[in-house]
């Protein structure tokens, strides 16, 4: 679809862009209701052919990979309390698996595209997590990334409602239900435990084994040489590990780290742990604060280069070869989705039940200030709108959820330009139709304006490597704070004390 507003003549350099393909091991993801759709194969997330397609689909492409996002509990704010009526009618990421598991037959039957997934660091020590990503990084040979979320989860595993925030943060949304009952000391306590468990992280992957601790020493029958391990001893406020880690050092020993959450604590957290952040907005000028801010307090407050941390914004691509055909395209989509699963899935999101307000009841005049500041969001952005009503935010959200939905390159470069964004995570209204669309259609333009590699920057390399485009950057940036704990090869203990912060 064409647009007016070409910023090709911007005085800012352009950036080569970073393409993450975002999904989830379920039916639709973010556009409820188009697995109705013919051409939809999202129905098809149970089968292990399905993900090796997907992903050798992309890779062809040159994606830098694949995020498969995941949830613990179902999206019950919408008509509830914890009704879960209209997410499990319309498939509104429910069913859903979980994601861990199918990376490994990806990654076999590829040998470029990198894997990241959502990990729940709420309900898992940090021991067992840091032994289940050095296994699929091992497995994936250093193609891995890092990064549930809503109250019906810490319901099922036994807690009234999410404790805290991860270190990864579970979703590229708004903080989530819990996020609007905590005051700001409980807000901090949680990314306090949070700072806790990523440092406990970096103490197992990066400075219990020596980089050369395995010898395969066959004349002497020496496997690993003990001398090379160690345990950790951490003991803090919420966490006793003693360790040392039960695996050996993978390609990346950390893996790559993403985050999104924008709190005040959120930023400071991702300012100093993030290798990327996922944000989400309708329009550039939505998220540009907050990734000036996060970049500016990287480089102040911990001496990283503040264009190291990498940002990917949701897009929802619709394409057509005219104008004409992107606009039907766009409007067949959303004749297919599903309101009910949209407003279940933006309950999920705000802890917002919209089910409360009248079909035609405008929503600029309620009394809730998060819907009244979302709407007008949405309005600036979509000007075309004339009501917004709780029926207008769902079809809103039918087509990629809370993510903009442009149609050309040059709404990228806008991005790119605008908001300082160094790539998206691209979502899908149909799988694998508007991947094989963005292949046939945007990835050519993009190459054209010099926006998107030929090829990967390392071949057969570790997905940092080529987030980078630097080979042999497999471990994380020398101002990276897990780089301090790293114990390298020749490096005896004594002279590698483990870092206590």
């Amino acid at each position: 679809m064409s647009e007016s507003n070409n910023v090709a003549g911007s005085e800012k350099p352009r950036k080569s862009l970073i393409l993450n393909a975002f999904v989830e091991m379920c039916s639709g993801h973010q556009s409820p209701g188009l697995w109705r759709h013919p051409e939809d194969e999202s129905h098809r997330f149970n089968d292990i052919e399905h993900w090796v397609e997907l992903a050798q689909l992309l890779e062809s492409a040159k994606f830098h990979g694949i995020f498969i996002a995941d949830v613990l509990g179902g999206y019950d704010v919408y008509k509830g309390p914890r009704n879960l009526g209209p997410a499990i009618t319309s498939g509104a990421q429910w069913p859903v698996n979980e994601p861990l598991a199918v990376v490994p037959a990806m990654a076999a039957a590829t040998k470029n595209i990198g894997f990241g997934v959502t990990v729940t660091t709420t309900y898992e020590p940090p021991y067992h997590l840091a032994r289940r990503l050095s296994t699929v990084d091992h497995l994936t040979k250093g193609r891995y990334v890092v990064t549930g979320y809503l109250d019906s989860a810490a319901r099922n595993l036994g807690q009234a409602e999410q404790p805290h925030v991860s270190h990864k943060d579970p979703t590229i949304y708004k903080q989530h239900t819990l996020e609007k009952k905590l005051t700001r000391t409980q807000h901090d306590d949680r990314y306090a435990l949070a700072e806790e468990y990523i440092k406990v992280t970096y103490k197992l992957w990066e400075s219990s084994w020596r980089q050369d601790a395995v010898v395969l020493d066959r004349e002497h029958g020496i496997y690993t040489d003990p001398a090379r391990v160690r345990q950790i001893n951490h003991v803090g406020k919420y966490y006793n590990v003693p360790g040392p880690h039960i695996c050996q050092p993978s390609p990346q020993r950390t893996p790559v780290i993403l985050q999104a959450g924008t709190s005040k604590a959120g930023k400071t957290f991702a300012a100093q742990h993030a290798e990327a952040i996922f944000v989400a907005g309708h329009s550039p000028a939505v998220v540009a604060k907050n990734v000036a801010e996060i970049r500016q307090l990287a480089k102040t407050e911990f001496g990283r280069d503040p264009q190291s941390i990498k940002f990917l914004a949701l897009l929802c691509p619709v394409l057509g070869r005219t104008e004409e055909e992107a606009v039907e395209k766009f409007k067949y989509y959303r004749s297919l989705g599903s309101i009910d699963g949209a407003l279940a899935l933006f309950g999920g999101w705000t802890g917002i039940d919209l089910d409360k307000y009248g079909d035609d009841e405008e929503l600029r005049h309620v009394e809730s200030n998060a819907i009244r500041s979302a709407v007008e969001g949405w309005s600036k952005a979509t000007p075309e709108v004339a009501k917004w009503t709780k029926t207008t935010v769902g079809q809103h959200i039918t087509v990629g959820g809370l993510g903009a939905t442009p149609w050309v390159a040059d709404s990228m470069e806008r991005w790119v330009q605008e908001a300082d964004v160094d790539g998206f995570n691209l979502a899908y209204a149909i799988k694998p139709g508007s991947f094989k669309d963005i292949i046939e259609l945007l990835i050519p333009e993009l190459r054209r304006r010099g926006l998107f590699w030929d090829d990967y920057a390392v071949q057969k390399g570790t997905y940092r490597e080529n987030l980078y485009s630097s080979p042999g950057q497999t471990g994380p940036r020398k101002d990276h704070p897990a780089f301090k704990y790293r114990w390298n090869v020749g490096v005896a203990a004594e002279d590698h004390p483990i870092p206590e912060n």
